[in-house]
């Protein structure tokens, strides 16, 4: 049987999101989770036929004035129609660094991936100001679920 593809979006425009990325690319590896492949495309790179290939997604990006960034938005501008029902009950997650407050961009996303039937399987995590331990650690296991349930492991 193939390997599954865990597609891994992000719009990384500083070192405390590269923490994250990075954090993230970790957690895809965590003991256990075998037979995925990850493929890493920045939002304004990905294409039509990285969605159709993959069997789950992470998400990541900054929030921009109380919304995901630009690019993300772009990204889903791109795909949305044309893989509308082609990924129904695929797993997501989503991670959002912000100065101050991300809830616009978690509730910007959530109703896109509701919109394209994706399941989330994981609570997004937010990070305000320079990550900590602790937040690269929340993404590690956001990570790691997604790749899990890439996986078809019970999470």
């Amino acid at each position: 049987m193939p390997n599954k593809t865990m597609l891994v979006v992000h719009h990384t425009t500083s070192p405390g999101v590269q923490s994250l990325l990075e954090a993230a690319l970790e957690g895809t590896r965590a003991e256990g989770i075998e037979d995925v492949d990850v493929v890493v495309r920045p939002a304004l790179g990905t294409s039509i036929s990285d969605v159709l290939a993959a069997d789950g997604f992470l998400l990541g990006t900054p929030a921009f004035i109380g919304y995901m960034s630009g690019a993300l938005k772009f990204f889903f501008d791109e795909i949305y129609y044309p893989t509308l029902t082609a990924k129904v009950g695929k797993p997501y997650g989503l991670y959002v660094h912000g100065n101050n407050d991300v809830t616009g961009a978690i509730r910007g996303v959530e109703a896109i991936t509701k919109g394209l039937g994706w399941n989330k399987v994981h609570e997004p995590v937010s990070v305000i100001g320079a990550p900590t331990k602790a937040d690269t650690e929340a993404v590690w296991d956001l990570a790691a679920t997604v790749a899990a349930s890439v996986a078809g492991l019970a999470v």
